[in-house]
């Protein structure tokens, strides 16, 4: 089997929304279901000429596979909060970047490190942000510590995601 590096913080189970894990399933069937045995069968039918680009797929294909089940395994998954009181996992959280002149509004949504993408807003609970956010209330400032540097805000809205 593949020794593959989970993305998450050691001993830490793999928090994801209930969308998420669907979303993993749905994945992990599709390419063991579907996927693998029609690489497979590429593989056969390439053996007597150029089998390397056919063993090269089945090879990506295995260790997505291999990937996602280590990441099923250790599967937790989070339920929406009663109420949106804290940012907490899951929630949408809308910030005002603390900057002279006025700041620049940005929203997020906390979830899972396999459901993140930043540039639809939807932020790993891992990444620096998501930990400078998490437990605080609308109107609290946070500061997160960044590579680049600090990054300074203001919870202006904390809510339920769209459905």
């Amino acid at each position: 089997m593949f020794d593959i590096p989970l993305p998450l913080p050691p001993g830490a189970k793999n928090y994801m929304t209930g969308e998420g894990a669907a979303g993993l399933a749905a994945e992990l069937r599709l390419l063991s279901e579907t996927e693998r045995p029609r690489a497979a069968a590429a593989l056969a039918a390439a053996k007597a000429t150029d089998p390397a680009e056919a063993i090269r797929h089945l090879s990506e294909i295995e260790r997505r596979i291999a990937y996602l089940s280590r990441m099923r395994s250790n599967l937790e998954v989070v339920a929406l909060p009663a109420t949106a009181e804290r940012v907490v996992f899951g929630l949408v959280v809308r910030v005002v970047e603390d900057r002279a002149g006025g700041g620049k509004e940005e929203e997020y949504r906390i979830v899972g490190v396999d459901e993140s993408d930043p540039d639809r807003g939807l932020l790993s609970w891992a990444s620096p942000v998501a930990r400078a956010l998490i437990g605080h209330r609308v109107g609290d400032s946070v500061v997160a510590a960044l590579p680049k540097g600090e990054r300074r805000m203001t919870i202006a809205e904390i809510r339920f995601p769209d459905t």
